[in-house]
């Protein structure tokens, strides 16, 4: 709740306590034999209605018993009853309605019997009307407060039944995502892994099979052998993050930068890695980010840009980290290049971290990727 909206009822109430002040002075100054007692007891029962609404037990017997005095000496009529009406519906409403009848017969009965005491016979009649219509107020008073209270409860009601609701709906959502994930792992899981294990199967036994033989590994062997590797890790790492919402295992980042350029290397790629800024933690969302752009842009270079070097910047700052690899292919600027699945994954994880991507062919010729991620929250 806004500063405004809690000082708004409290700056209400002091505006009526004013007002009634000011209705009712008037009435103290010029009725005979009045003086500073009713003139305090106006005062005091008129703004004791600022605390009508958050303390009604306290306005209430207040008002009751400084309108009474008042009306004892001054005879003001029916408007003497304003505050105590208030003080009524104000405790009706916070559900004390055997004390708020309590006030009304009390500040009725004794109003009457005073009244009467010192009113000519002829007068009887209009003083037991008034008192009647009297009645009909504090009645009416009681009547507006059980609705108001009524109301206020439906309301919470709907309330707390929309906050149950939301619950719900979040509840159901998660069990969803929760079922959508597992479903996912599991395919996956049949579909990558025995594929993935048959490869590194199959590499280490013509590893094995040309050691045995006394000749030279391919260099390329060796590296589809450590490449199924990291595939097989890096898949175990993905599916115990869709089997388990908790927290969630280390991927990989920056640190493992140097193995992910060696294994380039080692399939003909000739890399150099340059790295600028004071290099220090990165967010978990950044520091994967960077490692997954260095790993598609490199990938990209194997395929597309035959016997083409590559070179790796990482520059750290103080609000972001860039991340850029370019290469000395053949790419054409005139030609820009057709986004395929890796480009669209980039982006996306550049964008959700709230960062800018740039990847097109060089105007010197050759292919350039510059993500700039910024360290802040994502957004």
């Amino acid at each position: 709740m806004s500063s405004v909206s809690r000082w708004r009822p409290l700056a209400m109430d002091g505006a009526l306590a004013v007002t009634v002040a000011a209705i009712l002075t008037p009435t103290v100054l010029v009725a005979p034999g009045t003086g500073t007692l009713e003139l305090a007891a106006v005062l005091a029962g008129s703004l004791t209605l600022v605390a009508w609404r958050r303390a009604p037990l306290v306005a209430l017997p207040l008002t009751t018993v400084c309108m009474l005095v008042f009306s004892e000496h001054a005879d003001p009529g029916p408007s003497a009853a304003f505050p105590v009406l208030v003080s009524v519906f104000g405790a009706v409403r916070a559900g004390h309605r055997l004390l708020a009848a309590l006030a009304g017969v009390v500040y009725l009965s004794v109003s009457l019997a005073a009244n009467l005491a010192t009113a000519a016979p002829q007068d009887t009649r209009a003083i037991t009307q008034g008192t009647t219509l009297l009645l009909g107020w504090f009645l009416a008073a009681g009547v507006s407060a059980t609705v108001a209270r009524h109301r206020q409860a439906y309301l919470e009601q709907v309330e707390e039944r929309a906050i149950e609701a939301e619950r719900t709906r979040e509840e159901a959502a998660l069990r969803r995502a929760s079922e959508e994930r597992l479903r996912i792992a599991r395919e996956l899981h049949d579909s990558l892994t025995h594929s993935i294990s048959i490869i590194k199967v199959q590499a280490g036994v013509a590893i094995h099979l040309a050691r045995k033989r006394g000749e030279e590994v391919p260099a390329a062997l060796l590296a589809i052998q450590e490449a199924g590797g990291d595939a097989m890790r890096e898949l175990r790492a993905t599916l115990e993050v869709l089997r388990d919402a908790g927290d969630e295992p280390a991927a990989s980042g920056l640190d493992r930068l140097g193995d992910l350029v060696e294994r380039a290397r080692s399939t003909g790629l000739p890399t150099t890695v340059t790295i600028s800024g004071e290099r220090h933690e990165l967010p978990r969302e950044v520091d994967t980010a960077a490692y997954r752009i260095v790993q598609e842009a490199l990938t990209n270079v194997s395929r597309h840009a035959g016997g083409a070097a590559a070179a790796v910047r990482i520059d750290y700052g103080a609000g972001e980290l860039v991340v850029q690899v370019d290469d000395d292919g053949t790419a054409d600027p005139d030609t820009p290049p057709t986004p395929g699945v890796g480009l669209r994954g980039m982006r996306e994880r550049v964008t959700a971290l709230g960062g800018r991507l740039r990847a097109g062919p060089r105007p010197e010729g050759g292919f350039t990727v510059r993500a700039e991620l910024p360290l802040g929250e994502p957004s």
